[in-house]
């Protein structure tokens, strides 16, 4: 679970919301989420309204797709020249029409 909370705390940093600030966005006090982020067990319920505020997707990903989930999103990544061509982009990244293809092993 710490994980988790770490990547809510991360992305609430990212996002540059403070504490205080998810009152608006979910609902609750500034000292109820400071207590989920530090030492929180919350319901499934609570965490999908957290991921909601925090513009994300609440995931359940099998562990041995776990690497290919995260090299997708590692590879999450703006090119230097700003508007690569299709040919660039089918190199670097040959999963960019459906970086999810068969990754919860379903047939094509």
């Amino acid at each position: 679970m710490n994980s988790l909370l770490e990547q809510i705390k991360k992305r609430r940093i990212t996002l540059e919301l403070k504490q205080h600030d998810m009152m608006l966005r979910v609902g609750m006090s500034r000292q109820q989420y400071q207590r989920l982020e530090s030492k929180g067990n919350p319901r499934l319920d609570t965490l999908a309204l957290v991921a909601k505020g925090l513009k994300s997707e609440l995931l359940l990903i099998p562990q041995e797709k776990l690497n290919a989930v995260l090299a997708v999103l590692a590879d999450d990544h703006p090119t230097s020249t700003g508007n690569p061509s299709q040919t660039e982009k089918e190199q670097s990244n040959p999963l960019a029409d459906d970086p999810w293809q068969g990754l919860l092993g379903e047939n094509e």
